[in-house]
Order: structure tokens, then sequence, then C-alpha cells
């Protein structure tokens, strides 16, 4: 049978070469690694032979601005495209676009709130060419609706949730991601809390939260992610929905609180712009702290006989293996692709669209480990 072809955009990346390195272990994929430079995608794919790749590799120079972009994902033949070139926010549907002109799936790992949750504005071109177009497909809606979807499955109505990211600092990051931070930082958004929308600004309201250990206690501070927009509507009667997010490095952290208020008080007008410097300058502390992270899905409600419960799930990641989680999710849904499972066609975000025992069934070769616990609650 001829194998299924998938054409990871941005494939040398951060996230993209071990979204890459875990495909490539699937003999009956042919990977193109595409991006805009032949050298690294060539790189990526001596790299992943070396290393005893199962699927056929093949590097390609895509440019995903170029205005012949759908005419070139066309001739490349592949079935599936994921797109793994962020920051996502501020981008468009060009990408997206191109594939459906092009007859292709589509797949993206974005965590920007406004692109994951206007996707679906594509749903009707992506239905009539009987495609599949999902967005957020990483840690954010991906990961966190499947844990969301496990946890309320016992429950009548689901009262509050609370989702929580703390990387550890020796982890690598790459520019985008640092990108993708700065561009809400002291940004106002809104968030569901006590049954209403209110302003609340990228990362301030500091807080404290306790991992278990290894990660430990650990500073967060608001993060604007497509869950504060999704799960409102998602979980009707739902009465609050927060999301945080935090460095290991105390004076990291509260020295990005600081610049929030640049941004907030308009002494700044986007942080983003000087990702570049800023990433640089956060690898002067690398050696310092850990490899360890961890994240936190807690959700209170009441179940079919009335009875308030709280349940928290944790995941712990070790050994650098953290930046492997927002590239399960994809690696999931491209697997089902290629094995010719039945997926609705259309477009629309990453919600609820695989399981958490998929999730965790696909992590199974990581240092990366789950628990989840009934919490104490408050009538």
């Amino acid at each position: 049978m001829k194998p299924y072809r998938i054409l990871i955009l941005g494939a040398y990346g951060n996230f993209g070469r071990r979204l890459s390195a875990r495909l490539a272990r699937v003999p009956d994929l042919e990977l193109l690694l595409a991006g805009r430079s032949g050298q690294k995608a060539e790189q990526l794919v001596a790299t992943l032979r070396t290393g005893g790749a199962s699927a056929h590799c093949t590097p390609l120079v895509i440019d995903a601005q170029s205005a012949t972009l759908p005419a070139e994902l066309k001739e490349s033949g592949a079935q599936l495209l994921i797109h793994t070139g962020g920051p996502f926010q501020g981008q468009d549907y060009r990408v997206a676009r191109a594939c459906l002109a092009a007859g292709l799936h589509y797949i993206d790992l974005a965590d920007g709130r406004d692109f994951v949750t206007g996707i679906s504005q594509l749903d009707a071109e992506a239905r009539a060419q009987d495609r599949v177009v999902i967005s957020g497909a990483s840690s954010v809606p991906g990961l966190s609706s499947a844990v969301m979807q496990a946890l309320s499955a016992d429950l009548a109505q689901v009262d509050r949730i609370d989702i929580a990211i703390a990387p550890g600092n020796r982890t690598e990051r790459g520019e985008a991601t640092v990108a993708a931070i700065l561009s809400y930082v002291g940004k106002p958004s809104q968030i569901w809390q006590g049954g209403r929308w209110r302003t609340v600004y990228g990362w301030q309201n500091l807080h404290r939260h306790s991992f278990p250990a290894p990660v430990g206690r650990r500073w967060l501070a608001h993060c604007d992610v497509p869950d504060l927009s999704l799960f409102p509507e998602h979980y009707r009667g739902v009465q609050s929905v927060q999301f945080s997010a935090g460095l290991e490095l105390s004076f990291l952290h509260l020295g990005l609180y600081g610049l929030s208020w640049l941004r907030r008080l308009g002494w700044v007008r986007d942080w983003s712009r000087h990702a570049g410097r800023l990433a640089r300058m956060s690898r002067w502390f690398e050696r310092f702290g850990s490899d360890s992270g961890g994240m936190v899905v807690t959700v209170a409600g009441r179940d079919h006989a009335q009875q308030v419960r709280c349940q928290q799930w944790q995941l712990l990641a070790g050994s650098g293996d953290g930046p492997f989680v927002p590239t399960i999710a994809a690696a999931v849904l491209a697997k089902k692709l290629a094995s010719g499972a039945a997926m609705i066609s259309g477009a629309r975000p990453c919600l609820e669209q695989f399981t958490l025992a998929e999730f965790v069934a696909e992590a199974r070769d990581l240092d990366i480990h789950f628990r989840c616990d009934e919490r104490p609650t408050h009538d």
C-alpha cells in the first residue's frame, strides 16, 4: 500500500522537529519536512535517518508566504499538512486556505486565542471539499479539552475550570514560543469569572501554585489562550474559567510581570517585537533551574447526585521532555488520518478531537507522567 504522505511545515523548528521525530518512527508514512531553509530541512532529514527513521523522509523548501503556495502543495502530493510555524498570534489562514485549494487535510499547533477560535470561518469550505481542518492540536486546547472531557464525564454540571502550565527553565524554547507569550504580556483580554466576562491583563493576576515534586512551587500569571473562549461556551453554566502559566526562575517571571505593566500603561506597544532580543537574554540563565515542568487541570462541579466534586489532573515532565507535550496531539490526529479512521470533515478548534487515553498512549515512551486526584470541596 502506498505510504500516507504528510507535509510538516516548519519541520526544523522547536516543535516541528520533535513532531517530525515522533512521526518518523511510523513505517507507513512518508514525511515531507519543509520550511524556507533547504539546508536546515536537509540537516533534519539526515539526523532522523541517522537515528533510524522508519518513515521515508524528504527535505522540501516551501515558504508559507508564497503566492504559489496552493500549487506547491498540490505538486508535493501530500495528503495532510501540519503547520508548526508559530507564533500564530496575528497570523491569517493563508496556509489552511492553500491546503483546501490543493485538496489537503490541515492541522496546526496554534495556541493563539483568536486564531484557533476563528478557524470555524473555513468550515463551509472544508465541508464542501470533504477535508478536515483542525486548529489548536497542542497543549491548549487539544490536551486541555481531552482532560476536561475525562474529568467532566461524571459531572452533571461544571462550575469551575482552572488550568496552569509551568515549564522547566532548562527545557528548550524557541523564539516563536517567546514571541507568542510576549504578544499578550500587558494586553487586556476577557476571561469568564463569576458568571460574567471580566477584563484582565496578560502576565498579571500573580499567584503561587505548588506542583508535585520535582516541579515544586511556582509563580503563575494570566495567559491568553483559546480555552478562555471555548470552554465557557462548551460547558454551559460554568462560572469560572482561568488559565495561568509561569516561569521557573522567580526573577524572570517577576521581570516579565514588570514588563506587563509597561504595556498596560501604554509605554510599550507590543513586547513581541523584541522577542529575538529577550529570547537571547533568557538563554543567559539556561544553566539555572531544572528540566522539569508540569501542567494541572482542576475541575469543580456537581455530580448527578448533586454532590460537590473537585478533581485535579496533573502532568509532570522530566528529562527535558516537556516540549514534546505540545506535539503529541498533532501526532495522534495525524496517525488517525493516516490509518483511515473516520473523522468528520469541516474546520474547527481542536476541542475533544481525541481522548485522554490516546494522548497517554502516545506519550508512553517519554518521561511524562500523569495522576488524577479527588480534591477537598467546600459546598
